[in-house]
């Protein structure tokens, strides 16, 4: 992994092809939310299948956190439909056949010259593509579990959002004056209220 790459910098807002054949970029999918980003050895590993299988599973959990979800592979799109497919995941599948990201990252798993693949991790993402934890799955039990994924999405969305806690001073009295800058969905909410008052 690039030494670059650690806790507390941002990722590269990497632009590929989901698996609907349209051109994405991280930060499009990301927007406002915290991210779990899964770069993946692809579909014909089933330590990737049991992933993105608990991944499915906890999936609802995820969607109701306001949480964005994540997986790039070295899959072309057919595979990586498939891939979605077969696990029943309900989130954007990004296509890096080109080995864009493998390369750029320098994350060649070098042991498997047949795939040719990325060595797979997971990244806990605040807004920003600001990287708050990495998680090298090379090994299965290096990845997160659904309560460890827990555990860090409860700590960056803790950190990102100021109405956490509704107790904290001042945050009633801005609502009830009318200030919700401080309530999700923040700015964005205020804006667009703004702009339908004109």
């Amino acid at each position: 992994m690039r030494a670059d790459i650690q806790p507390g910098a941002r990722f590269p807002d990497y632009e590929l092809t989901d698996h609907t054949k349209v051109r994405r970029k991280l930060s499009e999918l990301q927007g406002n939310d915290p991210m779990i980003l899964i770069l993946s050895r692809g579909h014909y590993c089933p330590k990737e299948h049991q992933q993105h299988l608990a991944l499915a599973a906890f999936y609802p959990k995820i969607a109701v956190a306001y949480t964005k979800i994540v997986t790039i592979s070295t899959d072309n799109i057919l595979e990586s439909n498939e891939f979605r497919d077969a696990v029943g995941a309900q989130w954007t599948f990004l296509s890096d056949s080109g080995r864009k990201v493998q390369k750029d990252l320098d994350i060649q798993e070098y042991t498997d010259p047949f795939h040719n693949p990325m060595i797979p991790h997971t990244f806990i993402l605040e807004p920003g593509l600001l990287i708050y934890k990495i998680y090298n799955g090379y090994w299965f039990w290096g990845r997160p579990s659904p309560e460890e994924l827990w555990q860090d999405l409860r700590a960056v969305t803790q950190k990102i959002r100021p109405d956490w806690d509704l107790s904290q001073p001042g945050l009633r009295e801005n609502w009830e004056s009318g200030n919700k800058s401080q309530h999700y969905p923040y700015k964005v909410r205020n804006e667009a209220a703004a702009g339908a008052e004109k």
